[in-house]
């Protein structure tokens, strides 16, 4: 089964899929087509309106066939609240999404950050890919309940518009706000009217160092903001199905951390920049000490006036850098040993080439999986390689931002756990690539 992170996505089987959250949770699912819009009410499915075509809502639990939804459904999305509505969904306990296929086969597991003030989470999307669909996790929050979901999905509501951005529990979504009728402007030195100051300042406040505006970045970030605008929708995807991480690669930025912020509504680079930093995680982002540059963009739909901004905050890849990282997988990985009573590994030069090719051959040719296209399994790159070692075992991860991250999503996942402390293990190689659809691509290759 597979342990996602937001923004990890994997291919679902064919036939009816069913996705559950055990607790004191209500569930709710929005058919969409391309354009991110429903075609009618209809298409908002929650307890009030438990089914549509090709989705079915009972208890704690949704049951999703993409042969049966109706003409021109593309994307299927899956939120959940509290089922005592208005409770921040930070009081709960911890969300987790199972999700399993026909005949009750284990597929994914997801457990969102914890949100804080949220009263829902877009928890999970399901997405035509090709002839089959795919599942991405999610973990975006809305403050003001269904309401903000459904209006942002294009679902008619008997409400006054909310006023305020709500806070997010991952990459920012909220509900839209009014723009203003001319944009923000500003240099190319501090970005749209004075955005660096305000950022480096906060920053400052906690000992972090300031960041610096990269061209870069900001010509991605003024595309992905362009493109949210024209399609009235936040994602992180573009409408032809690449990602804001293949875009920042594909303009010339090889990166070694990246993280970014993605809103509508706040009028000001000041709002923007006050909305980023209220919410733990998205706070998170602008203070860490991860990332060194940054880019930023806004665009107004011309339509309604909302404004869409982008940040992307990244630290440029180096191979100082990765070797660094690598190094800090190798000591998180052996503390673990450590405290279990286990010999350390020692670091195998062999075992990360393969370990790297394989993160570089995920993003090359788009999959997330032990076998390679052409079939290639671990013992296969380890040999190529020119290991020699008899045990070889492997751990890959897609879309965590840092080596303290990846490694406790590791350990929080049985399998991948057995490998870190296999006792027959004696050396680890680590690789670590930045761009593809989640972002970051990671694998441990064990030998003994």
């Amino acid at each position: 089964m597979n342990e996602l992170v937001a923004g990890g996505n994997v291919p679902l089987p064919d036939g009816a899929v069913t996705l559950r959250v055990p607790g004191p949770f209500d569930l709710s699912v929005i058919v969409t087509d391309d354009s991110g819009k429903v075609a009618g009410d209809g298409d908002f499915v929650f307890y009030n309106q438990p089914a549509t075509a090709g989705a079915r809502l009972q208890g704690d639990t949704v049951t999703v066939d993409g042969r049966r939804l109706r003409a021109g459904a593309s994307r299927v999305t899956v939120a959940v609240s509290p089922a005592e509505p208005g409770t921040p969904l930070g009081r709960l306990p911890v969300i987790g999404l199972q999700v399993h296929g026909p005949g009750g086969l284990p597929v994914a597991h997801f457990t969102p950050p914890r949100p804080d003030r949220e009263t829902v989470l877009l928890l999970a999307e399901i997405y035509r890919r090709g002839p089959g669909w795919k599942l991405r996790a999610l973990g975006q929050g809305y403050a003001d309940g269904l309401a903000g979901v459904a209006r942002d999905f294009g679902v008619d509501v008997a409400e006054d518009e909310a006023t305020q951005p709500p806070t997010a529990a991952g990459p920012p979504l909220g509900a839209p706000m009014t723009a203003p009728t001319t944009a923000p402007t500003g240099s190319p030195a501090t970005g749209p009217d004075g955005f660096l100051p305000l950022v480096n300042a906060a920053r400052a406040s906690v000992g972090a160092p300031p960041v610096t505006l990269d061209a870069r970045l900001t010509a991605a970030a003024s595309a992905h903001a362009a493109g949210m605008a024209a399609r009235a929708v936040l994602s992180s995807e573009h409408a032809d199905g690449t990602s804001l991480y293949q875009r920042v690669v594909a303009g010339g930025y090889a990166y070694l951390a990246a993280g970014e912020h993605l809103v509508s509504g706040p009028r000001t680079p000041a709002d923007f920049v006050e909305y980023c930093l209220s919410g733990e995680q998205s706070r998170r982002t602008v203070l860490s000490r991860a990332y060194t540059q940054v880019g930023v963009a806004h665009t107004a739909d011309a339509r309604s006036g909302d404004v869409y901004w982008t940040a992307l905050w990244a630290t440029p890849f180096s191979p100082q850098g990765l070797a660094e990282w690598g190094s800090a997988v190798l000591r998180l990985t052996n503390a673990e040993r450590t405290a279990a009573g286990l010999r350390p590994l020692s670091p195998d030069p062999l075992l990360t080439v393969a370990a790297q090719g394989h993160s570089a051959d995920m993003i090359a040719r788009a999959f997330y999986a032990h076998t390679s296209p052409d079939g290639g399994e671990p013992w296969h790159r380890a040999s190529a390689a020119g290991s020699t070692h008899r045990a070889i075992g492997e751990n890959i991860a897609c879309g965590q931002r840092t080596p303290a991250e990846v490694v406790d999503g590791w350990m929080n996942s049985p399998g991948h756990r057995a490998n870190i402390l296999g006792p027959s293990f004696t050396h680890l190689g680590v690789g670590f690539a930045g761009g593809g659809s989640a972002g970051t691509y990671w694998t441990q290759l064990f030998g003994g």
